[in-house]
């Protein structure tokens, strides 16, 4: 019982810290908020703050990782039922950007921090390496549920994360109320991509896209 309360008390002290982060980025920015800073408000030592988080990036990399998490049960809550693959990728690039809407402020500096180049030297290369194959897995559920060309359906949840990454890349320098041109972009993206995908199956088409899938797989050897 003892130890089960320690536990609750200690995830109850990083999820603090992690909310009392994220307000401190959105109002005084990423670069002005120091770790001792959110500690100091978050009423708990520097220690404490340095013992769940090694640094703002590793705070970063988490809230990251729980807009994937929501991003992911939004999508698959309003999959069902949704048929074809432009309404069903629109699902998911939509519940995207709703999830990142609370990051909107130092976006720039969240998608950055949140998924760093990965290399031997990177020491969140696992934690951003999995974040990232969480984020992949959403467009597999898109296209679960979807006719898509045999041939591109191993590559198709990647190149569908690689769209969404454009559209992530535009929502953050997107000025508008509620980001709402991203949310133009997406509504008029997502056919044009399914149309794309279902063309990509032309006699005509089809050796053009497994070269470009062979490119991409020669780069990322």
């Amino acid at each position: 019982m003892a130890g089960q309360q320690l536990d609750s008390k200690s995830e109850q002290t990083k999820a603090l810290v992690l909310e009392t982060a994220l307000r401190m980025f959105r109002s005084k920015g990423f670069a002005k908020t120091t770790m001792r800073a959110i500690a100091t408000e978050a009423g708990v030592s520097l220690g404490s703050a340095y013992y769940y988080f090694a640094s703002k990036d590793e705070l970063v990399l988490e809230l990251y990782r729980e807009s994937v998490a929501e991003q992911r049960a939004a999508a698959s809550k309003a999959l069902d039922g949704v048929s074809g693959l432009s309404d069903r990728l629109k699902v998911a690039l939509r519940a995207g950007v709703d999830a990142l809407t609370p990051y909107h402020g130092f976006g720039g500096t969240f998608i950055s921090s949140a998924l760093p180049p990965q290399s031997a030297t990177n020491p969140f290369g696992e934690a951003s390496s999995q974040a990232r194959e969480d984020a992949v897995g959403i467009f597999s559920e898109v296209i679960d549920g979807a006719k898509v060309p045999q041939f591109l359906r191993a590559e198709l949840p990647e190149l569908l994360w690689l769209a969404y990454m454009g559209v992530v890349l535009f929502w953050v320098y997107d000025r508008s109320e509620n980001q709402r041109r991203t949310r133009t972009l997406i509504d008029g993206a997502a056919p044009l991509i399914a149309k794309l995908i279902a063309f990509s199956r032309l006699p005509v088409v089809k050796p053009l896209v497994e070269e470009a899938l062979a490119l991409k797989a020669k780069v990322r050897s």
